[in-house]
């Protein structure tokens, strides 16, 4: 998937700066894919040279002006055309955490140890803000009230993935620190 596709997504909800949309990344978007800002608007740039979105100068006082996003008709074309598409293979999962840990028997084990907390705690954090997200998308409703009337329901199907793969996480690490601590006797008792 081209970053592209993740930004034309995000624009579904409507103009948005390049600033808006860094932060819409790091707000719903960052559960299933990440982007620098800088990296974010190159592509806008390149979008917007392809003719896919359109962007609007704002002039502001005591600010630099700024420029506001949104999707052409063929920017929305080209969203249909995404989602037509086949899936490619399944997404790997790329995770530095996953390597220490392989290499837990011959590493630090401590070290290991800190960082699954550390990664727990991120994840608790990340939960936070996508609760808080979810109570706002539902907006005091039920979630069945929320798919029978919201505009777009993708947004919150992806917050969901996200909450999920973050509670996995926080199972994974709770596990994974148990079995630490087992190893860890096991050897003070051999040793």
């Amino acid at each position: 998937m081209a970053l592209r596709n993740a930004v034309m997504a995000a624009l579904l909800g409507g103009e948005a700066s390049g600033y808006d949309l860094a932060k819409a990344f790091d707000a719903t978007v960052a559960n299933f894919w990440m982007s620098t800002p800088q990296q974010l608007y190159r592509e806008l740039d390149h979008m917007e040279a392809e003719g896919l979105v359109t962007a609007r100068v704002v002039e502001q006082k005591r600010r630099p002006n700024k420029r506001l996003f949104s999707l052409t008709e063929a920017g929305r074309k080209a969203v249909h055309a995404y989602t037509a598409e086949p899936l490619g293979k399944p997404a790997v999962i790329r995770d530095e955490l996953l390597v220490k840990v392989q290499c837990l028997d011959a590493g630090d084990m401590e070290a290991v140890r800190t960082a699954i907390t550390e990664r727990m705690e991120w994840a608790t954090a990340k939960l936070a803000r996508y609760e808080r997200l979810r109570q706002r998308l539902l907006d005091g409703r039920s979630e069945e009230a929320y798919f029978a009337e919201a505009e777009r329901i993708g947004p919150y199907l992806t917050l969901l993935r996200g909450m999920s793969f973050e509670r996995e996480n926080l199972q994974w690490g709770d596990m994974a620190l148990r079995r630490i601590e087992q190893r860890t006797a096991a050897l003070r008792a051999d040793g």
